[in-house]
């Protein structure tokens, strides 16, 4: 039996792709999609002034002696926190129906200020950087005001979108399946939601600093890469439909695959319930409940994108940096995953880790990115940059993370830099270096996409037609 007749036999053939919607919400989609673009482009400078904050001569401009570690926590929380969220948005957005949009553009609205004040604070606060799990802080008035702002943006945002998202039904196509992805995703940002504030009324007395943001961030952020890890298979299979692949799935087996994601955001209040938040049973619980209930859906997901992949036909020119970008999330996803499994101890295997996980979400959005483009009313990125980004930095991602998992081997820490790292032995020094190569490759990876993204944002050659569909 071919591939091709296998895969048909498996249920390829369901149209795994959304309706694009017309008006506000289409509106509401770029608005968030901006919003997302944005806090790239502050991430970025911020990565600048990381390294001019270490920078003889230079350094001593900035207004805050330890600038490294504050420009650093912005860094990390818009080009992950916002950029995630910001691109849930988008999302949600497009899944949901006309109902209550004002309180969409209200939740933007928000969000925005939120970003704004808190890419602002190292300028004009009192610096104070925390770099607590998840979502690492400065412990200054003017940026905990901006990072509150957004989180009621994206608190209204959740909201809204549960209120609003339209019916899956019993008969479930490729489309429902992927509305039932999104709708999972929502329940996983609530439940998030509340486990921060479950968290935030339940901490003991007399914590501060570090002890404090890493006690009330830690169940919360856990299930917020529910949220994350949900989105990130429902661009997977947009993405494989887009392609021109036929995924190996039923839409029901696909559901089923959701739901096996989503059971274990509910045992998130149990934990809470069982057990105080500064107990070692919450810790390992929630941290157990991520690696091992948040992974079974991912390798059924994968396997079938991949069979999809290599049975689908030549991409065109406009499907080229959709499939790069699918191949290249995969990949990162999945080398994060396996290095999960090899940490033992507090070193750089952790943020190998994490930085393959991350990039995996990161790349898959990208992907999406480049689906909507034309049909949000913007060109079409098919050009070879597009076609070249996400290997470029989906490849500088790897190699990035090679070198922290060689150097983790040897016990680098985490959490150093400079001459804290104390590297005594030239495998740490190349396993360092090479993380720096790749992590170089990373960045011009993603100033590629920022400039395929904003030449063809300037142009709006399909204003004049209808809003089409995503996927054909």
């Amino acid at each position: 039996m071919s591939w091709r007749r296998l895969v048909a036999g498996l249920g390829g053939n369901a149209d795994f792709s959304l309706p694009i919607p017309a008006g506000s919400r289409r509106a509401l989609a770029v608005g968030w999609l901006i919003l997302g673009l944005a806090s790239l482009v502050l991430s970025g400078v911020f990565s600048v002034l990381l390294v001019l904050s270490r920078a003889p001569y230079v350094k001593d401009i900035f207004p805050l002696v330890d600038f490294f570690h504050v420009a650093l926590v912005v860094h990390v929380d818009l080009s992950v926190l916002v950029w995630f969220l910001a691109f849930a948005g988008v999302f949600w957005s497009v899944n949901t129906t006309e109902r209550f949009i004002a309180g969409g553009w209200a939740a933007l609205f928000l969000a925005v200020i939120g970003t704004l004040v808190m890419s602002a604070a190292p300028f004009i606060g009192r610096g104070g950087p925390i770099m607590s799990n998840y979502i690492p802080v400065l412990e200054d008035p003017v940026f905990l005001w901006g990072l509150a702002i957004f989180a009621l943006g994206f608190a209204l945002l959740t909201l809204r979108s549960m209120v609003t998202v339209p019916l899956v039904g019993i008969r479930i196509d490729g489309t429902g399946a992927l509305r039932f992805g999104l709708n999972s995703s929502l329940v996983a940002a609530a439940v998030a939601l509340m486990a921060f504030a479950w968290s935030y009324l339940a901490l003991p007395e007399g914590l501060d600093g570090k002890a404090y943001f890493e006690l009330l961030f830690w169940g919360g952020g856990h299930v917020l890469q529910f949220t994350y890890t949900l989105l990130m298979l429902v661009a997977w299979l947009w993405l494989a439909q887009a392609a021109g692949a036929r995924v190996p799935l039923t839409p029901r087996i696909s559901v089923l695959l959701f739901a096996v994601g989503l059971v274990s955001v509910f045992l998130t209040p149990v934990i809470y319930a069982a057990y105080d938040v500064g107990s070692v049973e919450h810790h390992r619980l929630l941290t157990w409940l991520m690696q091992f209930g948040g992974g079974l859906a991912i390798v059924p997901f994968a396997l079938a994108v991949l069979i999809a992949l290599a049975t689908g036909p030549v991409p065109d020119a406009e499907q080229r940096p959709l499939r790069a970008a699918l191949i290249a999330s995969v990949v990162l996803f999945g080398a994060g995953g396996m290095i999960g499994f090899l940490i033992h101890g507090s070193n750089v295997k952790i943020p190998a880790h994490y930085h393959g996980s991350i990039v995996g979400v990161t790349l898959a959005f990208m992907g999406v990115a480049y689906h909507l483009l034309p049909r949000l009313g913007f060109e079409a990125p098919a050009s070879r940059l597009a076609a070249w980004q996400p290997y470029v930095y989906g490849g500088g991602q790897l190699l990035h993370i090679a070198g922290l998992l060689w150097s983790g081997g040897y016990g680098v820490q985490r959490k150093v830099a400079g001459a804290a790292q104390t590297l005594r032995s030239g495998a740490e020094v190349m396993g360092m270096g090479i993380m720096g190569l790749g992590g170089l490759i990373a960045v011009a990876g993603g100033l590629m996409f920022l400039v395929v993204m904003l030449r063809a944002m300037r142009r709006r050659p399909a204003l004049s037609r209808p809003a089409g569909i995503a996927g054909r």
